[in-house]
């Protein structure tokens, strides 16, 4: 079984399809399962990160685990980086006492000048914290993800129609 975190968002939401079309047994993981849709082989549960609530439960009988959350709460929060760290402690602890093998987790990209905005710390942060704590998994970076219906996609149309 895999688990999907973030199965609400733009990127979580397709790879449960995706995982789902490709006859791949799915638990799909949210704070508000009632916001997903029903897919036939999909198993859905509730669970918080942050609190850590639900989560041993969610996590029990999966091997692999996508990490697909990050606080996206405006930048003058002083605290969301708090909260990232808490979601990825709280997550390998649950993962590691539900047997999981693996976590793959979405994270940004860093620059070369090493010069880190508070919120691309913060997911390096969640990265090492979660590489440490499960050594098989793997982390993926990306500098953007657009597609239709992404939040980066949405961004650019303003963007688009109000600029000349």
């Amino acid at each position: 079984m895999e688990v999907v975190t973030g199965a609400t968002g733009y990127m979580g939401g397709r790879l449960v399809e995706r995982l789902a079309g490709a006859g791949r047994q799915v638990r799909a993981l949210a704070r508000d399962p009632s916001r997903l849709e029903p897919r036939e082989g999909v198993e859905t549960a509730r669970a918080d990160l942050v609190t850590g609530e639900g989560l041993e439960e969610a996590l029990e009988g999966c091997s692999t685990a996508y990490y697909l959350v990050h606080s996206m709460e405006a930048a003058d929060d002083p605290d969301f980086a708090g909260r990232d760290r808490r979601a990825a402690e709280r997550f390998a602890e649950a993962a590691l006492a539900a047997g999981v093998e693996r976590a793959v987790y979405l994270g940004g990209l860093v620059p070369s000048d090493g010069s880190l905005s508070r919120h691309l710390a913060s997911r390096l942060e969640v990265e090492e914290l979660l590489l440490e704590a499960l050594p098989g998994s793997t982390a993926l970076r990306a500098s953007i993800v657009i597609g239709a219906g992404s939040s980066s996609f949405r961004i650019l149309v303003r963007l688009i129609e109000r600029l000349r």
